[in-house]
Formats: C-alpha cells, structure tokens, sequence
C-alpha cells in the first residue's frame, strides 16, 4: 500500500504542474492519450485499494488538492493498472459550479453516486 501512495503522490505533483505552468489543453491530452495497460501487479490490486491509496495521498500531499488535479491522476492510477477508468467533467449553471470526477463503467468511483444528478457531464476522457 505504501508504493501505491507514493505513486498516487507523485501523480498529484504531476498533475499541479501541469495546472500551473501548462494549460488545461496539456492536462486534458495527458490523461486521454494515457490507455489502460494492465500491469503484472493489475490481479493484485483492487479499485477500492487504488482509489484509498489517492485518498492517503490526498491527505498527506502539501496543499489543498482540486477535484480536477485528484481525478486526473485517480484516472491514471487505475489506467496504470489495467482499469479503464474515465474522467469526467461536468458543471450545472445556477449557482454555475463546475466539478470532476471518475467513472468505472458507468460507476462514480471516486466521488459520490449521484453526481449526474447534480452535474450536467461537459466532457468524458
């Protein structure tokens, strides 16, 4: 479990980086173009393990992480071990907020379950 929150760690760094000095263009590109490859650790590793190692992650990381950074690399994180998991993007206009989370198969994973209900979905990558 420590590897893994490592990784979930260095993911978050990866993503803030590409937040403050790149555009979202670049965030967007380097989460579709980044498939899901199973590794020989995918059998032994669970989306519950994954998605609590970015929790942990998100706990000790520096700073406040944004849904869009934490979602981002949630997405990577389980594409790196074989799930093929997706970003979503959705805002609703009054009061117009917008927000970020990941679907497994049509599932929220990382987020509550009835974020369709809130949120009209902009984007899936």
């Amino acid at each position: 479990m420590k590897r893994l929150v490592v990784e979930s760690w260095f993911l978050l760094l990866c993503f803030e980086w590409i937040m403050r000095f790149r555009d979202f263009k670049a965030l967007y590109r380097s989460v579709r173009e980044h498939p899901a490859r199973p590794t020989a650790a995918s059998g032994t590793v669970s989306q519950e393990d994954l998605c609590r190692a970015m929790d942990y992650a998100c706990v000790f990381y520096l700073k406040r992480v944004f849904c869009l950074q934490r979602s981002a690399a949630t997405t990577l994180l389980l594409r790196r071990y074989g799930l093929d998991a997706e970003l979503v993007i959705g805002a609703k206009l009054l009061p117009f907020r917008s927000h970020a989370w990941v679907e497994l198969n049509g599932q929220v994973i990382n987020d509550r379950p009835y974020m369709h209900t809130i949120y009209q979905v902009l984007e899936r990558c």
